[in-house]
């Protein structure tokens, strides 16, 4: 039997106006689906728009709903735009080419798994914090096969089809993470490199009572560039952050808790122990 071991603290936060909702900037729509997030960029009415990833398998029809409220029925995205390709990022593939047929885009380090040529490490159900870690080992890990319909983000760092954003690789969660920031408002998309959940707490994640967290634990294999991505985000001062898991968060509640996880990361930021940790 292993011994106990007493859990990182997490960076827990007040519900205060003007922190926490799903619509901070007014061209971003924060989708929440089971578990997670995806994210449409583009103001109410234009036909330009792209998608932020594609949520948990069957939520397709929620996205060209929300889709078709927010941009209209003849509007499909410009593109997919994937921070990374686990399962409940990916899910609405390949059903979601049915109603849009557009390209996709991800790091480069993540097309292997995004054509069928490699698995991702499985989770790690021994990292604590809750029954989803418990059960994690019953997620799927393995490759999608997107084919030439996927393609690499172009090597400058822009992102296609959004002027003035940029994407970051933040690796760790996956070899091929990124985040997407705007240095205008300085609004930052980081998808699973931090989280305001608790993801590994059912309670958590059914109250979403919001909490600067760093990445899943039971599904980042890499702890150390975890860590420096924790670091390069906060460098950046985002005023705004949306993330894959939890609520948006914005202002000096974001600045100083983000801060605190960067500088606290092996304290706060990641498990005691597990397959990965050491």
């Amino acid at each position: 039997m292993q011994e106990q071991q007493s859990e990182p603290q997490d960076i827990a936060q007040p519900r205060s106006a003007g922190m926490l909702g799903e619509n901070l900037v007014p061209d971003i729509l924060n989708l929440t689906l089971p578990i997670v997030n995806v994210h449409l960029i583009g103001m109410p009415g234009t036909k330009d728009w792209v998608l932020i990833d594609a949520g948990m398998p069957g939520s397709r029809d929620r996205i060209v709903e929300a889709a078709q409220e927010r941009f209209g029925t003849d509007a499909p995205p410009k593109a997919i735009l994937l921070t990374h390709g686990h399962f409940d990022h990916v899910g609405a593939f390949p059903e979601v080419f049915e109603t849009w047929d557009v390209p996709v885009y991800a790091h480069p380090l993540e097309l292997p798994y995004l054509t069928g040529q490699e698995d991702y490490p499985p989770p790690d159900p021994t990292v604590g914090g809750g029954m989803v870690a418990g059960i994690s080992f019953l997620f799927p890990h393995g490759a999608i096969d997107l084919g030439n319909r996927v393609q690499a983000l172009p090597e400058d760092g822009s992102v296609p089809f959004l002027d003035g954003w940029e994407w970051i690789h933040t690796p760790g969660h996956t070899k091929g993470h990124v985040s997407f920031f705007r240095e205008e408002d300085r609004t930052v998309l980081a998808g699973d490199a931090f989280i305001t959940v608790k993801q590994e707490s059912l309670l958590s994640v059914l109250s979403q009572e919001p909490t600067l967290h760093g990445p899943p634990w039971y599904f980042t294999p890499d702890w150390d560039a975890a860590k420096e991505s924790v670091r390069r985000l906060a460098e950046l001062k985002p005023a705004v952050a949306y993330t894959g898991h939890g609520w948006p968060m914005s202002g000096e509640v974001l600045a100083q808790g983000l801060e605190l996880l960067a500088r606290e990361f092996d304290t706060v930021g990641k498990p005691a122990s597990g397959r990965y940790v050491h």
